[in-house]
Order: C-alpha cells, then sequence, then structure tokens
C-alpha cells in the first residue's frame, strides 16, 4: 500500500488517482513541479514573422527577458531589419533595453533592466 492509498484512506476518501493522467492534465500544463514560481523569466524566442512581434511585447510587459533568436529572417535581411527596428522602438519606448549577443541572438529586456555593454578593462 502507497502513501497516497493510506493518506486516502486517513482522509476517508477512497478513489483512486493515476498521478500520470493527473500530471498530462490540462490542469497541470504549464506548471513546473521541479521549481517554485518566479517572478520574472529568461525565456528564448524564435522570431519568424511580424505577428511574432506581439508575443515579444507581451513577454516584455510581464517583465521577462527574451533571448531572441533571429536566424529564420538570416535570408529575408529587409524583413530582419523591420522586425528588429520594431523591436528596438518598443524597447525604447518601454524603457528597456536591447543588446546583440552575437550574429542570431538579441537580448531584450523589460522596463528598468539595462544591459551593460561596455566591457570593462582587466586589471593585473
Amino acid at each position: 500500500m502507497g502513501i497516497f492509498d493510506k493518506l486516502g484512506k486517513a482522509l476517508g476518501t477512497t478513489s483512486e488517482i493515476n498521478i500520470e493522467e493527473y500530471m498530462n492534465s490540462e490542469e497541470m500544463e504549464g506548471v513546473d513541479v521541479m521549481h517554485e514560481p518566479a517572478d520574472f523569466y529568461v525565456k528564448p524566442f524564435a522570431l519568424r514573422q511580424e505577428s511574432d512581434l506581439q508575443v515579444v511585447q507581451e513577454e516584455l510587459s510581464k517583465k521577462n527577458i527574451i533571448l531572441l533568436n533571429i536566424s529564420e529572417l538570416n535570408k529575408r535581411p529587409n524583413t530582419q531589419k523591420s522586425l528588429v527596428d520594431n523591436i528596438k522602438e518598443y524597447v525604447n519606448k518601454i524603457d528597456g533595453d536591447i543588446a546583440r549577443i552575437d550574429e542570431d541572438k538579441i537580448l531584450l529586456t523589460p522596463a528598468k533592466v539595462k544591459i551593460i555593454k561596455g566591457r570593462r578593462k582587466q586589471t593585473k
């Protein structure tokens, strides 16, 4: 007899619960049972089309930091430039920050989160 069975009998419930079925239910979708909820998240996101701008804006308004992958737009440089310009405009409007990490990735921060862009000289 497992602990859930003993607990169920102690509480006067006898219906069996299929734990695997419960964990796969809609009710548990998006729940991270391994970690406690955080106030804000760092979220990876791939920019593919103009409609993705809405998702980026929503995540920034929730105070999440976004690691934006723009590699899928490399074959369409004009579209890439236009979308990145729109994101820059929005980030500046909300007092966030933006920095290019490499050729394919951009870091976006929400309001009042700044990125240190200069590199410090190391002293010996």
